[in-house]
C-alpha cells in the first residue's frame, strides 16, 4: 500500500512537468522587418539615419527594376 502512495504523486508530478513547452509559447513578434528598420530609423541611435538612407536606396532599387521589368515585357509583347 505504501508503494502506491508513492506512485501517484510521482505521476501526478511527471505528468504536470512532462509537457512540451514549444507548444506553449507564443510568438509576440508581429512587426515585419521594415516596420523595425522605420522605427530604428526614426529613433535617436547614433547611424540610425543610414537605415533610413538604405531603406529609401533598395526601394529605389526596386523601382527602377519593376520599370524595367515592365519595359522588358511590353517590347517583347506583339
Amino acid at each position: 500500500m505504501k508503494s502506491i502512495l508513492w506512485v501517484v504523486p510521482i505521476c501526478f508530478i511527471a505528468a504536470c512537468g512532462g509537457s512540451d513547452k514549444s507548444s506553449q509559447t507564443v510568438n509576440r513578434d508581429t512587426l515585419t522587418e521594415r516596420q523595425k528598420d522605420s522605427i530604428l530609423a526614426g529613433s535617436t541611435i547614433p547611424g540610425a539615419r543610414v537605415v533610413g538612407k538604405a531603406m529609401r536606396a533598395a526601394d529605389s532599387t526596386s523601382a527602377r527594376v519593376l520599370q524595367t521589368d515592365t519595359v522588358a515585357r511590353d517590347t517583347t509583347e506583339f
